[in-house]
């Protein structure tokens, strides 16, 4: 084990001296990766790297450019061809339904209220506070993307489940991103063991992955949907993650400089 997986012994008893944690104690970061790069100026540049990117795809769409890999890959998850029959057997549409269901509003606002408040329970304040922070804005760019695009969702095959909101970008792969990669990251920045820390991540992206193919499937979301959202929530989660580095860095400078 490195020194960078060992825990700090002291980290619960030191209060943190700004405003954003100051109910309570802060953790240092265990990603060495956070302490390698500006933290801060890396943030900015995901955060805007992701709002770019779903503006010019955005506005690409808006003007009426079709891909033409969006109809191949839908009719390629249908039987035939046939608009309504999904390949695979029964169990596994099943199986796609109950995946798409962990990408909506609901199971995603249980989840970031569960963890924040777990998050609360153990005094990682900045890192509830963080979770917080980047899932709500997160999922109003979303929303404001969805807005101002007003895609229209893929009509040459069938819905195999209901879907009312435009469909550029896709809502349950962007959000399913934000949350699950932007908690599995912040939760590796005060995990001590690298194994851990990898598996958050790793299941984070597998879970991620599976929500957007399932979108796909159903016959809701064209790829460039999927992809887009899929880009914008990594994108999002790392500038989070990065901002985290950044905040912990500079809270331990300052106790290393304290009398």
């Amino acid at each position: 084990m490195t020194s960078a997986d060992t825990p700090s012994p002291a980290a619960d008893d030191t209060p943190l001296d700004y405003a954003l944690a100051a109910a309570g104690p802060i953790t240092p970061d265990r990603s060495a990766e956070a302490r390698r790069h500006p933290g801060l100026l890396l943030a900015a540049a995901l955060a805007a790297a992701a709002v770019l990117l779903i503006a010019v795809l955005g506005a690409t769409l808006a003007r009426g450019v079709q891909f033409e890999f969006d109809r191949a890959v839908l009719l390629a998850l249908r039987h035939g061809g046939a608009p309504g029959v999904p390949v695979g057997p029964g169990w596994f549409e099943q199986a796609m339904l109950d995946i798409t269901a962990l990408g909506g509003g609901t199971v995603l606002t249980l989840v970031t209220l569960a963890a924040i408040g777990w998050l609360l329970l153990r005094r990682h304040v900045l890192t509830a506070a963080l979770l917080a922070a980047g899932v709500v804005s997160g999922s109003l760019a979303i929303a404001a993307a969805k807005a101002i695009v007003g895609r229209v969702r893929p009509e040459f095959v069938d819905h195999l489940v209901e879907a009312g909101s435009a469909s550029f970008p896709s809502g349950h792969s962007g959000n399913s991103a934000i949350v699950y990669a932007t908690l599995a990251l912040l939760l590796a920045q005060i995990t001590a063991g690298r194994r851990e820390r990898l598996y958050l991540a790793g299941g984070a992206l597998l879970l991620v992955l599976l929500i957007g193919f399932s979108r796909m499937y159903l016959g809701v979301h064209f790829p460039s949907d999927v992809l887009a959202g899929w880009s914008f929530g990594l994108l999002w989660a790392l500038g989070w993650w990065a901002l985290g580095g950044w905040l912990r860095d500079r809270a331990g400078r300052r106790r290393a400089a304290a009398p």
